[in-house]
């Protein structure tokens, strides 16, 4: 026994802080009422209008507010404090999913409620998500274990997708879509509950002179002008616009090319859980950030080769097989390039950062399922999975073809901050 906790000690040691613990735990129940809801609103727009363009209008509604309003969230959370900002985001999402269960339980929801209340969604994320981003690093004492504890919010959230998926396919099935945005609603009650319950040290915010457009100019130049950043955040982009609409075409897989139901919709999705979770964990396992770079190289390659096979597959267990290669190909790009920014970002340009990692990876989305909805009514989900696996395979290869420079431009930050010494650099 103690043998088999010492091995998990690694693995877990930024729950050592006693404000990411709260921060963990609030996470892993919201996490699972949140992948309930999303898999319940694609299948109820399905329903509803059997359109996959519809799929892709619903999807864009709910991401397009993290391409608009993310750079002025990472403002926002640069100057304000973050705590505050997640309590206030947390309950405007509760009442957001609280509204959507209301009018699907009494049975007079439409197409246009739900895209209304994706649209306000997606204005809460564009400002929570670069908040949460930019606040972990307060809540870790020990900043050697930040890249751990991003991994961990990587396990945390995946493994929410292994769960969530699952519960709502049963709900759906058994008593309707209504109930899943309920529990959801309820979940936050969790999050909120942890928030308050934090002690934190004040974090001295940098009175500004420089008005709201010299901020947001400073950050895209921060950003853009230093190579490794701007790689990621292109890298992230192109795997965002081409890659990830296969959630919103996915009910298509479930019921039409595998003749199944929602139950089998939360299985597909709950295999992509499962590969996300063993990525995630894998990533917890790691001591150091160095060596992510090859990581992030090879990861688009194995997702998108995952969707690659299984926009082809007409057998239930190998589409599983290739959405659990998609999760896990997935979370390591995602969670490895968190890591890399957050360790290589400049503290007082953090909130910016991520702001653009948001705007990289949910702001692109929803271009991308509105032209792979429009797309899919053209040629077929199958073939429009299939070129966007395509896609996120060649964005691998010129990403591996600039490791080299990439890296001789990181390494003295790495130095600077302890990583590396001057003899291996």
């Amino acid at each position: 026994m103690d043998f088999g906790v010492s091995k998990l000690k690694p693995i877990l040691r930024a729950l050592e802080s006693r404000n990411y613990r709260l921060f963990f735990a609030g996470q892993a129940i919201s996490l699972v009422g949140t992948w309930m809801t999303q898999i319940a609103t694609v299948w109820l727009v399905y329903d509803l209008t059997n359109s996959a363009l519809w799929l892709g209008t619903v999807g864009f509604s709910s991401q397009i507010p993290s391409f608009l309003i993310s750079p002025f969230g990472g403002i926002i959370v640069d100057r304000w404090n973050r705590h505050r900002i997640l309590i206030t985001t947390q309950i405007l999402a509760m009442i957001q999913s609280l509204a959507l269960a209301a009018l699907a339980l009494s049975g007079v929801i439409q197409i246009w409620h739900i895209i209304l209340l994706s649209l306000f969604q997606g204005l809460i994320t564009a400002v929570d998500s670069p908040a949460r981003q930019a606040f972990v690093p307060e809540i870790i004492e020990r900043k050697e274990n930040l890249g751990n504890a991003i991994a961990l919010n990587s396990s945390v959230f995946n493994g929410a997708r292994l769960v969530g998926p699952a519960i709502a396919g049963l709900l759906i099935a058994s008593v309707g879509t209504g109930v899943c945005f309920l529990m959801d609603g309820l979940s936050y009650i969790a999050v909120v509950a942890g928030l308050l319950a934090m002690k934190l040290k004040p974090r001295k915010i940098v009175t500004q002179t420089t008005n709201v457009w010299q901020r947001l100019i400073e950050g895209f130049s921060y950003a853009f002008g230093f190579p490794p950043i701007r790689a990621i955040l292109l890298l992230l982009a192109l795997f965002s616009f081409m890659g990830m609409p296969y959630t919103i075409l996915i009910p298509i897989f479930a019921k039409n090319i595998l003749q199944g139901s929602a139950e089998t919709l939360g299985f597909l999705m709950a295999a992509v859980g499962v590969g996300a979770l063993v990525g995630g964990v894998y990533l917890s396992s790691r001591s150091t950030v160095i060596g992510l770079g090859k990581i992030i190289a090879i990861a688009p390659a194995i997702f998108g080769t995952g969707l690659v096979i299984f926009s082809q597959s007409r057998i239930l267990w190998l589409s599983l097989f290739m959405m659990f290669l998609v999760g896990f190909g997935g979370i390591l790009q995602i969670a490895s390039s968190n890591t890399i920014l957050q360790t290589i970002v400049e503290d007082d340009k953090r909130g910016r950062l991520m702001s653009l990692y948001t705007m990289s990876f949910l702001g692109i989305l929803p271009f991308g399922n509105l032209a792979s909805g429009a797309l899919a009514d053209k040629i077929g989900a199958p073939d429009t999975l299939m070129i966007g696996g395509f896609c996120c395979i060649l964005g691998s290869l010129a990403f591996t073809k600039q490791l080299p420079k990439l890296r001789r431009l990181i390494r003295p930050i790495y130095v600077e901050i302890g990583l590396l010494d001057k003899a291996s650099s």
